[in-house]
């Protein structure tokens, strides 16, 4: 994890402060500073859990964004802060469009904006897609570390959705260290499907690469399950097909019914966070009315105080949390800071005198 850099509100030789700078940062900037480091971001990930768990976090609930002329889509703003060694306040801002698929536009496109936590000046903007894609990815391989142990180490991983995500969940499983004997996929897209296989063959993934006509095929072919759709509502809605007891990543978090949810033992990040916007843990509390059917959060595991059981499915479903985001762009910015690389915009706030 790379140390704290001080943020653009240095104060100048008399005391007072520095003008403000502001930093815009591309995708392929981020992205140079994120490739090949699975391990350390993932490392970056947990520490920010246990900020998080500890306290050291702000984390208030995301915000919504609906079109009653376009109901597939949102955006979502996603407020936090996080202390630390992070040290840095901010706002991720994520679109979800999914007819973009179509025209072959990515679904998800998103801004992150970081705020010095000394004078509330935001000092970057930084494409944010592929820090949210990371995130997700890094706390998705935390979690099948973490969940697996005690259990048979999974060594058939299905992936039901086959987009960006699904892409990121793979190569941060491959980064840290899992190897699988049989890879699944599966998708209501022919097209799709394909094209992840075409990935994982570029990859150089090891293990057969089998594409499942139906979900209950790839499901019942895995003993790691990915799910990274687009799902407005739960489609899945046999308990019968996890009676093998695998570990479920339900990263689109509204795949599972709630019959699903309450034969398994369910994990979360965010209790508060992961049960609304009717996810499939949402629909599970309105159902029961109560929370008792959760097990746990990510942070009680690494705490040691859950344990997954080994005679039910284990299903993790993260909300995602600001909070990550946060600490993955601040990491970004540290990174493109050191290489001499943060592109200035000159006079970005101007007339900072408070008489003029």
């Amino acid at each position: 994890m790379t140390d704290l850099l001080t943020t653009p509100a240095e104060r100048a030789d008399d005391g007072r402060p520095a003008v403000p700078t502001f930093s815009v940062i591309s995708g392929q900037q981020v992205q140079q500073a994120l490739k090949g480091r699975e391990s350390e971001l993932v490392a970056l990930v947990e520490a920010t859990y246990r900020l998080h768990g500890a306290g050291e976090s702000v984390n208030p609930p995301s915000y919504f964004l609906r079109f009653p002329d376009r109901p597939s889509s949102r955006i979502i703003a996603l407020p936090a802060s996080v202390g630390g060694s992070v040290a840095v306040d901010g706002l991720k801002w994520i679109s979800s469009f999914p007819d973009n698929v179509r025209s072959g536009l990515p679904r998800a496109s998103a801004v992150l904006i970081l705020n010095d936590p000394r004078t509330g000046y935001p000092f970057a903007c930084l494409e944010s897609s592929i820090i949210s894609a990371t995130r997700t990815a890094a706390s998705a391989a935390l979690a099948a570390d973490r969940l697996s142990r005690g259990r048979t180490r999974p060594t058939r991983v299905g992936f039901f959705g086959t987009g960006l995500i699904a892409r990121y969940i793979h190569t941060f499983l491959a980064g840290t260290g899992w190897e699988f004997d049989a890879i699944g996929v599966h998708d209501l897209s022919a097209d799709s499907a394909e094209g992840f296989r075409g990935y994982l063959r570029q990859s150089g993934a090891a293990g057969q690469v089998t594409v499942h006509d139906s979900a209950e095929d790839l499901i019942r072919a895995s003993d790691l399950v990915v799910f990274a759709t687009v799902a407005g509502t739960p489609h899945v809605t046999d308990p019968a097909w996890f009676g093998h007891n695998p570990l479920v990543l339900h990263v689109s978090l509204r795949d599972l019914a709630p019959e699903v949810l309450l034969d398994a033992a369910n994990y979360v990040d965010d209790v508060d966070h992961c049960l609304k916007a009717d996810t499939s843990p949402h629909l599970v509390e309105q159902l029961t009315g109560d929370r008792g059917f959760l097990n746990g959060t990510l942070y009680d595991v690494l705490l040691g105080r859950a344990a997954p059981p080994t005679d039910r499915p284990v299903i993790f479903s993260p909300f995602g949390l600001g909070v990550l985001d946060l600490a993955v762009g601040k990491y970004v910015y540290d990174e493109v800071s050191r290489a001499g690389s943060l592109r200035l915009i000159d006079d970005f706030f101007h007339d900072l005198r408070r008489y003029g």
